[in-house]
């Protein structure tokens, strides 16, 4: 039977207010300091016998021969036999403000049939951007948090191994253009969009603005982006630095968010229901199957049959019928176990409130 996971998420406890204080740097992010990605395409070699077959990867046996000829040595006319060799894709995150030299982590996954990249080793991969140019290049060795091992009955795998990460791994050759320190005003991106905290975010920036500078600097635009004016006499990183430290009065919309492929429930704390009886029961069926073996008589012509036997029982459990009311989260969850719930069927009985218009939150269905 699958065990199911309710996981419930308040903004800061049982009894606390619906609304939750962060800082502006803790919610939002300057639309002109994002990441940019990379990717890259390269060969994980020193493996024990884990890499990709080349009959069954053809694209390794030509990466490898391509490098080996790069590097002056001759692979015209001859076989590769080489089974510690695997060709990988790499990704990897370029920072805001990533200067030349600096280093970052890079994500490197298996393209062919390698069974682990446990031991190996990136050679040199220049990782480009959506542009097709090369902002930096990786190489090192491939750290793997899985494990494998195989004998000849039993084979045990916990963890991927065919996937790991390289820390540190890639050298930034390339900065991206940027004019943070000429631009003229700011642009902060909620991550979570909502109207109340975008206002919360605006009137928090004015009221600073107008007790340092004496002037109204923000405004917010939509649900999901503030912007603020820069001012003078002051460098643009600084006035960041104070915006971010600003604390605002977030909001969220009641939702509830449900997993049907994991069995995970997450309740926010705003979340109400109104009063609906709920029923709750479990139907099991049992299917038993118990063959009869027909011997023939002692230096007869007969055959020996096989007789299906088969048997099925039904068993309905009726729950109670209670009646639940909840004006908060917690009135909820102690209605729900009230009538003896089980994790497997809190989402079931979500989904029908929900159908009868009795549940007051956002149902996400994931």
């Amino acid at each position: 039977m699958i065990r199911w996971l309710l996981a419930i998420v308040m903004s800061i406890s049982m009894v606390a207010p619906s609304g939750a204080t962060s800082r502006i740097k803790d919610i939002t992010s300057l639309q002109s300091a994002r990441e940019n990605q990379l990717i890259g395409y390269g060969l994980v070699i020193g493996l024990q016998g884990t890499g990709d077959s080349l009959r069954s990867a053809p694209f390794t046996e030509q990466s490898l021969r391509a490098m080996l000829e790069n590097l002056g040595i001759a692979t015209v006319g001859s076989a590769a036999r080489v089974n510690n060799v695997a060709a990988v894709i790499v990704t990897a995150n370029l920072p805001a403000f990533a200067s030349v030299g600096a280093r970052i982590d890079v994500n490197v996954s298996s393209m062919g049939d390698a069974t682990s990249l446990r031991g190996g080793t990136l050679v040199m991969t220049p990782l480009t951007a959506a542009d097709g140019q090369i902002y930096a290049v990786s190489q090192g060795s491939v750290v793997v948090s899985g494990f494998s091992a195989a004998g000849d009955a039993e084979t045990l795998t916990q963890g991927v191994t065919t996937a790991g990460r390289v820390p540190g791994g890639a050298i930034i050759e390339r900065e991206i253009p940027m004019h943070f320190s000429q631009s003229s005003h700011l642009t902060f991106q909620l991550r979570n969009p909502d109207f109340t905290t975008a206002i919360s975010i605006a009137d928090a920036i004015n009221t600073y603005t107008g007790r340092r500078f004496g002037q109204v600097m923000a405004s917010a635009n939509d649900s999901t982006t503030v912007h603020v004016k820069r001012p003078k006499n002051i460098s643009l990183p600084r006035f960041v630095a104070e915006i971010e430290r600003l604390v605002v009065a977030t909001d969220s919309p009641a939702r509830v968010v449900v997993n049907e492929r994991t069995g995970t429930i997450v309740m926010g704390h705003d979340v109400r229901i109104s009063k609906v009886a709920v029923s709750y029961g479990t139907l099991t069926i049992r299917v038993t199957e118990s063959p009869i073996i027909s011997q023939p008589l002692p230096f007869s012509d007969g055959v020996t049959a096989v007789e299906p036997l088969t048997d099925i029982e039904a068993m309905a459990d009726g729950g109670p019928v209670a009646i639940l009311d909840g004006p908060n989260l917690q009135t909820l969850v102690a209605g729900l176990n009230s009538i003896g719930v089980q994790p497997d069927g809190i989402i079931s009985i979500l989904q029908g409130i929900k159908s009868a218009g009795a549940l007051h939150a956002e149902l996400v269905l994931q």
